[in-house]
Formats: C-alpha cells, structure tokens, sequence
C-alpha cells in the first residue's frame, strides 16, 4: 500500500504501556512502518491531526484519531502539582524552622504547607471536563507559574 513521500504523514500507535507514539518520518512513510514495534496496530495521520496539548501523556487513539483521556489528563495535572509543590514545601520547612528559632508564629506558614499539601485533591480538577478546565484550576497563588504557559 503507498502512502506517497509527504513529510505530513505520521504513524500513531498505543505502546503497550498505554502510551501514544507517534513517529515522524523523515523519508517515505513505507519505509518507516516497520519502525511500529511487531504486534500492534497502527495508523497514518496528517501531522495536523496530532493535537498540540500539554497532555500528551493522556492521550488514547480512537478509530484512528488521537483524543485526550480526560481521566489520565487528571493525573497527569495531579503529577504536575506535585512536582511544583516540592520545591516550594522544601522552602517553607526552613522558613519553619527559621520561625521556630525565633519563637516566631508559624501558624501562616503551617496552613500554606497544608495548602499545598491539599492541591492535588482539588475538587475542581476532578470537575474539569477538558484541558483548558484542568489549565484553568491551576492555583498560582499556592503553585507559583503555571507549566501550562
């Protein structure tokens, strides 16, 4: 079967670990089909049909198609807050500590360690129903800059 020599073609599959992959020929797409690992499936796209989103992690392939798992994308956000909130737990422990030295109040620093603690059981991520809902729920005055910008 010719596919033609189109630099826009590309080959999605689902890894056995779930994972979407995608490959980018860079010579005529029969020659690269043999790249799909042996056993599974695959499908030709356009390379606009590749979505661009921060989650790529959650997506899935339906009928050919590549769509998000809004499920994953939870996750997948969950684990970004995580990553975000070690840091900035690690520098309120030592303004903690600091505080503590000096018998100061520590009361403000404990509720923004619980804060932060609390971040990825956020009602609102389980309520998002897509990617700019779960971007939206990104808490800036807790999490500092979003990954999503």
């Amino acid at each position: 079967m010719a596919y033609g020599t189109s630099t826009t073609k590309r080959i999605i599959w689902t890894e056995p670990s779930g994972q979407v992959a995608v490959l980018y020929p860079i010579e005529a797409i029969e020659n690269c089909i043999k790249d799909v690992p042996d056993g599974l499936s695959y499908h030709i796209v356009e390379d606009s049909e590749i979505p661009q989103t921060f989650f790529e992690r959650a997506w899935k392939i339906v009928d050919g198609k590549i769509e998000m798992d809004i499920t994953r994308a939870r996750e997948v956000h969950r684990e970004n807050i995580r990553n975000a909130r070690q840091e900035k737990l690690a520098e309120l422990d030592i303004e903690f500590q600091r505080a503590l030295e000096t018998s100061a109040d520590t009361s403000a620093i404990v509720a923004k360690k619980q804060a932060l603690r609390d971040a990825p059981a956020d009602s609102a991520i389980d309520a998002a129903t897509d990617e700019a809902g779960l971007i939206a729920q990104w808490n800036t005055s807790i999490l500092g800059d979003s990954p999503y910008s």
